[in-house]
């Protein structure tokens, strides 16, 4: 494939920007914007920007961007990051795509006739408030655009640079459904350095939910994931419980950490190189996806008693309890034993 195509004037689609990725490899991102957190933007088109899913508890997911600085650790869109024939490590964090047309294709497909006004979610595959949307302001563009069109969102982001959008998401909520989930995994500062490299401290989230709050818009926190070992001790788990209420988050919602496909490649090479006795425990707790169901359900029935402490509310009422089983929650440490978690 001709270089030639890189010299129309015209912004790459993210397809085009694959298939010049597995020909050329990095190399053909020689349009790239290299800034000054040493992160590479790659501005790209999009044909579309509401995205159809299955087997979520939303139909359409809405990213303007892909690829995430914050460079999560466990970020399930890592594997995501390889329909872009890049890796799952470092380029997750390092090759950021910006889809510059994306608000206005928006604004086009919501003004379609046959546009239901669905529930759309900002943020899924990528952070939509990572620090380059303080450049590019695709986020906010977006958020009008849904405002325009009365549209009712769910937003997830570890980014407090969503209060300055305060004002367009409390005219939302007036209109539509309007639903902000601020991910803060656990405030403790151990654990936030070794897992999120990339995004604001703790209790900056949790202070950007009690703004939204004060707005009137429906905020509050998700302690996802819990990663086991940790943010699972006890200790832990209940300074974070007890910051979200202080912070006065509507809802707190939690579950235990996945790993799959390339997620689950780059989460173990971590281990390995970072907390190399910790290996061999994940390897038994999770021999897929998910970790073993018994320890799930320790973990989460610790955070119903300290939800049930701090009266946090829940997100439903089957987010941490399993309401069709007639036992009681087995002892969190009596599941945790054996990994000493």
């Amino acid at each position: 494939m001709s270089d030639a195509l890189f010299d129309l004037g015209a912004q790459p689609t993210t397809r085009t920007i694959a298939l010049q990725v597995r020909e050329r490899g990095l190399d053909a991102l020689d349009q790239a914007q290299l800034r000054a957190d040493a992160a590479r933007y790659q501005e790209v088109t999009c044909r579309s920007a509401l995205n159809p899913v299955k087997g979520m508890p939303f139909k359409w997911t809405l990213n303007p961007y892909r690829g995430c600085t914050h460079a999560c650790h466990y970020c399930f869109a890592r594997r995501y990051h390889t329909q872009f024939e890049l890796g799952s490590d470092d380029e997750f964090s390092s090759v950021i795509f910006v889809k510059t047309n994306f608000a206005d294709v928006l604004r086009r497909e919501l003004d379609r006739p046959s546009w239901t006004r669905d529930v759309a979610a900002l943020g899924t595959a990528t952070d939509p408030y990572q620090p380059i949307e303080g450049h590019y302001k695709l986020t906010r563009r977006t958020i009008e655009a849904l405002l325009a069109a009365r549209n009712p969102v769910g937003i997830v982001t570890k980014g407090p640079m969503i209060v300055r959008d305060a004002d367009l998401l409390a005219d939302l909520s007036r209109v539509a459904d309007c639903t902000v989930c601020v991910s803060v995994p656990t405030v403790d500062e151990d654990a936030w350095r070794a897992l999120e490299p990339g995004t604001a401290h703790p209790l900056q989230r949790l202070r950007a939910v009690r703004k939204l709050r004060e707005a009137g818009v429906n905020a509050g926190v998700l302690m996802a994931p819990v990663v086991p070992g940790f943010t699972t001790r006890k200790s832990q788990l209940d300074a974070t419980i007890k910051a979200v209420r202080d912070h006065d988050a509507a809802f707190l919602g939690a579950n235990v950490m996945y790993l799959k496909g390339g997620t689950k490649d780059h989460f173990m090479r971590f281990l390995r190189d970072e907390f190399p006795d910790m290996v061999d425990g994940y390897v038994r707790l999770y021999p897929g996806a998910y970790a073993t169901p018994d320890y799930v359900k320790a973990v989460k029935g610790l955070i119903a008693v300290l939800q049930e402490k701090y009266d946090v509310n829940r997100r439903g009422r089957n987010e941490n309890v399993d309401d069709n089983s007639d036992d009681q929650p087995p002892s969190p440490l009596q599941a945790q034993s054996s990994f000493e978690w």
